[in-house]
């Protein structure tokens, strides 16, 4: 059983821990890590996103952030969010690579596969620019049934409309899209760094 710690509305942790299955049950305040891998092709962005599972129990089959996931009790959110990575995506990633945009709320009451599930949680939001190649990743087949690079801003102007395809948190994609616009010459640099 997962357990994950329950958060103040800054995010911090209150120092209690919760099942992850309660927390959904109750809808109590807790941590995620959300990546976006993306890269720049012909002076436009494009971001990672993986296609959910059939099995998991918020939007099975749709197009989501590049790699999310809860954090663990006890655990920080730049860890958890390499850990996503490497388990979801087969991408090996060190802190040094990952760069923090922003946090988000997200909070809201959707039933799947017939249950209700409470989200409620700060979202800490990390990109990832170094190359990836869509044909070397190594995709957890419980959690990911595909990947694909799309049109950042295609993207946004699509999750925008309410799009069924997508489930991409709209304010992740805000916070990405205002870092690599304050952060483009760096971008550029450390896309073709080893």
């Amino acid at each position: 059983m997962e357990y994950l710690d329950i958060v103040d509305e800054m995010g911090e942790p209150t120092g209690e821990i919760i099942a992850r299955n309660i927390a959904h049950e109750k809808g109590v305040l807790h941590r995620t890590a959300h990546v976006w891998v993306a890269r720049q092709t012909n002076s436009r962005w494009e971001v990672l996103l993986q296609k959910r599972s059939q099995e998991k129990d918020s939007f099975p089959g749709m197009y989501d952030t590049s790699s999310a996931g809860h954090i663990p009790a006890g655990k920080q959110p730049v860890d958890s969010a390499i850990r996503e990575l490497e388990e979801e995506l087969g991408i090996r990633a060190v802190p040094e690579e990952l760069d923090y945009c922003g946090s988000f709320r997200i909070q809201y009451e959707k039933y799947f596969h017939g249950s209700l599930f409470k989200d409620n949680e700060i979202a800490r939001v990390y990109v990832l620019l170094k190359p990836v190649e869509i044909d070397s990743l190594h995709l957890q087949e419980s959690e990911v049934e595909g990947v694909c690079w799309f049109d950042m801003q295609e993207t946004l102007d699509e999750t925008r409309r309410g799009s069924d395809r997508f489930c991409v948190p709209l304010e992740s994609l805000l916070i990405l899209q205002e870092y690599l616009a304050s952060h483009t010459s760096v971008a550029k640099e450390r896309r073709y760094c080893p």
